[in-house]
């Protein structure tokens, strides 16, 4: 009762910091057990993987075409457009026009090829990145269930290399 009327009297502010308090205490002493924490960079399983060089290669394959493709149209482009700049002075005002409009249609179609294939290189990237991914997952969830780590993390300012377990993950990965 006496306890109730003194706590009755202590501002509130105190009062909370002291049940706060109390419970991080009780917090603190069930965990005794201390916590086991892995360290994964992603980035590196995407960049050093022989997975990432094998869909980096066969990305290669796939749109080396294509790439050659927009790099011809984009030098048949400067091409004519050089042509236009020395021609220019010397065509007639309809010609010119007709010439500048041919000149901007070729640009359209310049800049919509390179951003097509731009769009579908990203997405088959993402597609690649995604298995990789996938399988990187299964593998960080095994070696956490083997070491009987807590919790495993992907994005830090800064990791010990004692809880850093990407080249164990890398050489699960290129088996």
């Amino acid at each position: 009762m006496m306890l109730k009327k003194s706590l009755a009297s202590l501002p509130r502010s105190l009062v909370l910091a002291l049940l706060c308090a109390g419970a991080m205490a009780q917090a603190s002493a069930q965990t005794a057990v201390p916590s086991r924490i892995g360290f994964v960079y992603t980035e590196r399983l995407m960049t050093e993987s022989k997975l990432a060089k094998a869909a980096d290669a066969k990305l290669q394959a796939e749109f080396s075409k294509r790439q050659k493709q927009v790099d011809d149209m984009l030098a048949r482009y400067k091409q004519s457009r050089e042509k236009f700049d020395e021609e220019a002075p010397k065509l007639s005002d309809i010609d010119r026009t007709k010439r500048t409009r041919e000149l901007l249609d070729m640009e359209k179609d310049v800049q919509r090829m390179q951003r097509e294939y731009n769009e579908d290189l990203f997405q088959r990237k993402n597609e690649e990145r995604a298995a990789i991914a996938q399988k990187a997952y299964k593998l960080i969830e095994q070696v956490a269930e083997q070491d009987h780590l807590d919790v495993v993390l992907q994005e830090a300012i800064w990791t010990s290399p004692r809880i850093d377990i990407t080249d164990r993950i890398l050489k699960l990965l290129d088996k």
